[in-house]
This record gives structure tokens, sequence and C-alpha cells, in this order.
């Protein structure tokens, strides 16, 4: 059976599924798109030309117009957890079925799909994103029960707490900026855990008040507080990130804490799955007998999880055979395996080898490999990768990404070494857990500030030229570890052509770029104008 699904609204995306296995998924804000753009028709164009057959079912990931979940219905909707709906169409002329499941299920099979877990074993499960807050309990039968519902508008109360410090935030009320969740989570590390002033109890008090509750927060609301525009640099920012962020981690453990009456793994979707700390806070809490969060919790693997549903519902199938590396193929617009020349940079013999002694030497590289990986982390397909032993050398990278001087960079490291250098006892091939830098005198440009890392592993099976560069590098330092963010311009998805990398790389100060391992150097006295092929 052939699927093809898109998930409308923003994080747009679309998948395609053959015979139970994951073929791609698009996000539309790949190949230097807008973040959290929605899929265009050029998008779909793409997809349509990718996908080899007319596919038997065409699905259509629940959402609703607007920003209100429960607006006009688009397919299933954006709420609720009823079987997919089944429809027969016809598509040029032939046959075909349409589909549809809910946002909440997308997120809930979406998980369980490319979970671990064997098709019957039961799963408790917590959806916590923008809009939903919630836990279920998936039998082994895949009926699904929502437990509680713990909290509406977990993200949008955790992004407001950012826009609220924030002297340049001015949206209307109930708006948030996508973007603030990730730098709130960044900037919580500058403050260890605390007792709130009065002023931050009555903050935590009234954006908590009424948890089920459709929340309208304005800042302007909190203006009487001392946290009103204090400003990203000041201690009392971190100290609001910190406490907002120990609120709802601990709402949610009181409440799911009397809800599990035995050991099973917990799936954990939607964009508060992206929090690193909340998911080692899961794992360490002894609840579960393991944890698992996709790589794609956000929004952007909706449209998996509904063809996942709709595959589940016609043919009883609902695991998916799946790597990260599903994105799009590198778009090869100016010919770079023949080049000598790509604007000031010159092609450099030499492979891994020669790349790992550029790092090793200091030089920035941006990295690109085969497909994109899919959802918002870069894990070693579309990097930017430098040594990780200087401090000098985490602000030299935020200055190239052009973003706040409190946000970490991540490491990426060897499997084998992660319990050598980092407080973590299993692989973390998704970069999704919180865990503290054993070697953080060495390690200075990839520890934060409160100790901790977001830690990516890599293995010889999983990614193995990225292995290799890592191999190579620890023969030259004696570490398999290096410096790892996203190829991107600021604002955008990742790089994806030799054109946008050439031009990224001149214009921000990388001192080279690799491709596939072909290693290209900048040749500071050439002109920046020029490229020879």
């Amino acid at each position: 059976m052939r699927l093809l699904a898109m998930k409308p609204g923003h994080d747009g995306s679309l998948a395609y599924v053959a015979d139970g296995r994951l073929e791609f998924s698009f996000e539309a804000e790949k190949d230097s798109g807008m973040r959290y753009a929605p899929i265009g028709a050029t998008d779909f164009l793409d997809a349509m030309r990718h996908t080899p057959e007319m596919p038997d079912v065409l699905v259509t990931s629940g959402w609703s117009t607007g920003a209100d979940p429960t607006g006009r219905a688009i397919g299933a909707g954006y709420l609720g957890l009823e079987p997919p709906l089944v429809s027969e169409r016809t598509c040029f002329g032939r046959p075909v079925r349409w589909v549809s499941s809910s946002h909440e299920r997308s997120h809930l099979m979406g998980a369980y799909a490319l979970s671990p877990f064997p098709q019957g074993e039961p799963c408790y499960a917590l959806i916590w994103e923008g809009h939903i807050g919630a836990f279920y309990s998936i039998d082994t039968s895949l009926g699904i029960e929502r437990l509680a519902h713990i909290m509406v508008g977990p993200g949008i109360r955790y992004a407001f707490a950012y826009g609220l410090v924030d002297p340049t935030f001015s949206l209307a009320r109930g708006q948030i900026r996508l973007s603030d969740a990730g730098k709130l989570m960044a900037l919580a590390a500058f403050s260890p855990p605390t007792t709130p002033s009065r002023s931050e109890a009555v903050l935590l008090d009234e954006i908590f008040a009424r948890p089920l509750a459709v929340p309208h927060l304005h800042k302007s609301d909190f203006r009487h507080l001392d946290v009103y525009n204090c400003g990203l640099d000041s201690g009392q920012a971190g100290r609001v990130a910190s406490l907002i962020s120990d609120r709802i981690f601990h709402t949610f453990l009181q409440a799911v804490a009397p809800l599990v009456r035995e050991k099973r793994p917990l799936l954990i979707g939607g964009g508060c799955g992206l929090n690193c700390e909340w998911n080692r806070r899961w794992l360490d809490s002894g609840l579960f007998s393991d944890v698992f969060i996709p790589p794609c919790a956000n929004d952007v693997g909706s449209a998996l999880g509904s063809a996942a549903d709709a595959q589940w519902h016609l043919t009883g199938n609902a695991k998916l055979d799946w790597n990260v590396y599903c994105g799009q193929a590198f778009v090869d617009d100016v010919g770079y395996a023949m080049a000598r020349q790509l604007g000031p940079f010159t092609r450099m013999p030499g492979g891994t080898e020669a790349i790992a002694d550029a790092l090793r030497r200091g030089n920035v590289l941006g990295w690109v490999a085969g497909r994109a990986e899919m959802g918002p982390r870069a894990l070693g397909n579309r990097s930017i990768l430098a040594a990780p032993f200087d401090k000098t050398m985490l602000d030299r990278l935020n200055t190239i990404k052009r973003r706040e001087s409190f946000r970490p960079i991540a490491p990426v490291s060897l499997e084998g070494e992660i319990s050598t250098h980092f407080d973590l006892e299993r692989p973390s091939p998704y970069m999704l857990y919180f865990c503290k830098v054993k070697s953080r005198d060495r390690l200075r440009a990839v520890t934060h500030v409160d100790g901790s890392s977001r830690v990516q592993s890599v293995n010889a099976v999983q990614n193995p030229l990225l292995y290799r560069l890592l191999y190579e590098f620890k023969a030259l330092t004696h570490f398999g570890v290096l410096c790892n963010t996203s190829l991107n311009f600021n604002g955008t998805g990742f790089i994806n052509r030799t054109s946008d990398l050439v031009r990224y790389a001149e214009n921000s100060g990388l001192d080279g770029f690799a491709i596939d391992g072909v290693l290209f150097s900048r040749d500071w006295r050439r002109a920046t104008n020029t490229m020879t092929i």
C-alpha cells in the first residue's frame, strides 16, 4: 500500500509511505524556506516527482483554520481520538482512498509508529505542545484512552514567558513567537532551582491559574511586576525561565504519577518533546520502563503520523520502517563535483582525514552529506562543525549563526564515548536528552552555563561518513566529539543546495565546507565574487 500524506498549516510536511516503509518526509522549511512554513504548490509537486507510482491513499493530517484548534476543521480537525475518516474519491481520473485523522492522533500514532517497541506492547503517551497537554494509555490493540487533560496550551504559556522579559516582544493578546520556546530552554540554564520571590510567585499564579482554559495572555497584564521587560541579559530573566520550566514539568509530573499503574514505555509527542531537560526528567522519573521521543516530535511529524494511522486502519500495521535521514536530497545546482573553485573556496585533496585536521586547527566548516534529517535538529547531514575545546568557539559559532550569546552549541559524539564525556548511559541519536558534561574542563565550547549539553551520539551504521570524521578527529585529538549546529540562514530551514551553501559560507565567515566528504577551504586572497568550474 502506498500512502502520500500532507500536514497543512505551519510546520508543513509531506510524507510518503510504501509497503510500511517511510520513503521520505519533506518539510516546507527545508531548502532555506522560512521557519515553520506551510506546504506550498512547489513542495507538493516536488513530492509527486519523488513518488514513483500513483498512491493508493491520500492522507490529510487534521488541522484547523486560523490559530484556534476548535476552529473550522481541515480534514479530521485538530482535536479528537476518533478513528480516521475514510472516503472514496478520484484523483486524475483514478479511484483513490482519502483518509484523515486528527492532529492529536497524528502525534500519538507518529510516536507509536517510529518507536522501537513492537506493535501490541502497551504504552503510555504524553502529548504536550502549543495547545494540547494530555496523558494517554495505548493498549495492546491500539485502543487509545485519554487518561487526563492536564494543561491547555503548555507550549503557549512556556513561550510567553520569553516574550514577557524581552523588551522587543509586542505581539497581540494570545500570540507568541514560535521560536521563543527553544530560546527559553537555553535561558533557563542561567538560574539554579530557586524559590520564587513575591513578584515571581504572582507571575506563576497568574500564568497557571486556569490550566484547563485557553491562555489569552498579554504582557501588559504583568506591567506591574518587576519581571516585565527586564531584559534577556538580566538575572531576573533566567530566574523566570527556570521557574516557568519547573512549574510546567511538575504540574505534569504530579498529574501523571498517580495514573501510572504498571511499568510501560512512555511515548512523547508534540513540540515540548524537543525540550531536552524535560525529556531527561521523564527518563529519570522511574515511572516508565523506557522513554521514546521521535526526532520529529513537533508538527513536522504530523504527516507521517497520519500516514501511519491510515496504514494501521487499512492494513492493521501501525509500525514504520524508517531512517531519520529521509528528507530532501541535496541539490547540486553548480556542479561542485567537477569544480576546482567555488567562490573563495578551493577544493582540497584528502577526505575525512583532511577535514578532521582542518577542524583540529580551529576551522569552522559547513558539512553536507546525503539526504537531510527529518525534524528540526541538525543530526550531521546539514550541520556546521567545529572543535569543541575553547569557549571562544561557542562565541564564534553564535556570531556566525547571528543568534543570542546565551544560546548553547550541541556536541556530536562517537556513541562509544557518550558515557566517557557525558552522564548519559544510553545512545542519543536524535539529540533529545539533557546530560551533564563530565569533561567540561576540555569540552568548553559545548558545555552550557549550568554544565549541561544536548548531545547527539553517532555509530558506524547510523551515519558512516560522520562516524568516520569523528573517528579521524579522535585520532588527532583523543576526543571523538565535535561542535554541531544547524546549517541554515537565520530564520530559515536547512541549506539544501550548493549555491546557497557557497553564499552562506562566504557571507557568514565559515572557513570552508565539505560536501559528501569533499573539502573546499577558504582562500582569503581570492575575490568573493568568482566561481570557477
